[in-house]
């Protein structure tokens, strides 16, 4: 009897296998631009199991953007590293028995709500086998938009503006927080920079903001009418396909 147990006990111990650790660096890089990190807060990953939606891991990439030079200027060669021990990332570490699905959420960039996108990808970890170095990059298009002038809900006097450039202002940089200048690695040049302005609803006229300064683009126009105002500002770069928007409500009165 007692050696049919220790038999069985053998065989059951055959069958399980012991939990290994897996290591896998997840990255956020903007499109045509550098990796999210710590400068803007980072980017927000979440690890699910997609048998069960499980979440195994979460939290978001810290360090820095990168190298420039690395990343936006050397020559690109299959296998050629394009990150360096500060760039930003997020290292999960999980114990898994079995070869395991997973999806890969990147929700970014985290604190700026109005320019968030949500990227995510879907692959097989292996128990031990590590994906380090420069690990999974998801690319996170567009640009980061904020209106600074002028300020939502905003009431001006029809008095003090009427027959005077009216002034629109907005905060313009890549997804990574990289900035935007003149002849720059990131050329406002190349960058339309425009205002679609409403009135009580309806199509008004169409703004062109220029850089004035990094990050900063300007424009102007006449508004001689009372109303309710909304101004959806945009920016597009033809060579990467960046798109950003934001928008802002203001209120001129007589």
């Amino acid at each position: 009897m007692k050696t049919l147990l220790f038999i069985a006990a053998f065989l059951m111990s055959g069958l399980t296998v012991s939990a290994a650790e897996t290591k896998i660096m997840i990255r956020a890089k903007a499109r045509d631009a550098k990796f999210i990190g710590s400068s803007l807060g980072g980017a927000h990953i979440i690890v699910r199991n997609k048998v069960n939606q499980q979440i195994l891991a979460e939290g978001n990439t810290t360090g820095s953007t990168g190298n420039t030079d690395l990343i936006m200027k050397g020559a690109k060669t299959r296998g050629t590293s394009i990150t360096d021990p500060q760039t930003a990332g997020f290292l999960v570490s999980l114990d898994i028995n079995e070869p395991t699905f997973v999806s890969i959420e990147v929700v970014s960039p985290f604190n700026n709500k109005q320019a968030q996108a949500t990227v995510t990808t879907e692959l097989w970890l292996i128990p031990g086998k590590h994906i380090l170095g420069d690990g999974i990059i998801l690319e996170i298009p567009g640009f980061i938009i904020d209106i600074l002038k002028p300020r939502t809900h905003q009431y001006i006097s029809l008095n003090s503006i009427k027959g005077k450039p009216f002034q629109f202002q907005a905060n313009i940089v890549m997804m990574c927080g990289c900035v935007i200048d003149k002849n720059g690695v990131w050329n406002s040049d190349e960058i339309e920079v425009k205002g679609i302005l409403k009135k009580d609803g309806q199509y008004l006229k169409e703004v062109t903001l220029s850089l004035i300064s990094t990050n900063l683009f300007e424009g102007s126009d006449l508004l001689n009418m009372p109303g309710n105002y909304e101004l959806i500002l945009y920016a597009y770069h033809e060579k990467s396909g960046n798109t950003g928007v934001d928008k802002v409500n203001y209120v001129v009165y007589e």
